[in-house]
């Protein structure tokens, strides 16, 4: 230890004025996620589909073999196994890349966010405002990348794919939590079927999520490399 005391009058390092962004290794995992979750989905409209196969009509009737929705049902079970776990891996990594984008934009624009960075976290965790939160600061760290050096006011690209992107999710979210009520309510076979078709249309609207979600990250990962330069 000095005992000079012009050793507590040494500079300091400068602090860096721009944060590392989320790096090659998390986009890339981030996007391969996406992936396996649409083909989830996939699967999960492939199952509906099985079980309207299961079903037939005569007469204004609807009937179906036992062993066919059976089959269907185990079909359903399998999937949401594996959409599960592909579900959690990719949040789990989502929200960092999230966190780690909206930390490195901060630095961008510092007046252009309205919560701190530690929201790109705990917004997805807060009931019902989970729906519109992480939007916000999506765009808010969109806008800090337009709003990078060498960039003018008005220039570059517009906000369509964070709002495809949040418009896909947050509709897909809403339209499978309607169906599975949908489905627990159900007290026939053409009520089963109605709740399944709905719940293929949220999987299928969660597959355009996930094409919509991996071209708002890489876009924004290079937007925002491109901005702190």
């Amino acid at each position: 230890m000095s005992s000079s005391p012009l050793g507590a009058l040494r500079p300091r390092p400068a602090l860096p004025d721009r944060m590392p962004g989320p790096g090659r290794a998390l986009l890339v995992a981030v996007c391969v996620l996406l992936v396996g979750v649409a083909v989830c989905d996939l699967f999960a409209v492939y199952a509906g589909f099985r079980t309207h196969i299961a079903v037939r009509k005569d007469g204004g009737f609807l009937f179906a073999r036992q062993d066919g929705l059976e089959a269907a049902d185990a079909l359903f079970r399998k999937v949401d196994r594996f959409y599960l776990l592909a579900l959690m891996a990719c949040a789990a990594v989502f929200v960092t890349w999230f966190h780690r984008v909206r930390r490195a934009t901060g630095a961008l624009a510092p007046d252009g966010f309205r919560w701190g960075s530690g929201w790109a976290i705990g917004a997805w965790f807060v009931p019902v405002a989970f729906l519109w939160m992480p939007y916000r600061i999506a765009v808010e760290m969109w806008a800090a990348c337009l709003r990078g050096p060498g960039r003018g006011a008005g220039s570059g690209p517009s906000f369509w794919p964070v709002n495809l992107w949040w418009g896909t999710f947050a509709g897909s979210l809403l339209l499978r939590w309607y169906a599975g009520l949908s489905h627990q309510r159900a007290d026939g076979l053409a009520a089963v079927l109605d709740a399944v078709t709905l719940g293929m249309v949220g999987d299928a609207l969660n597959v355009v999520a996930a094409g919509a979600a991996g071209y708002f990250v890489v876009r924004l990962t290079r937007m925002q490399v491109a901005a702190g330069r």
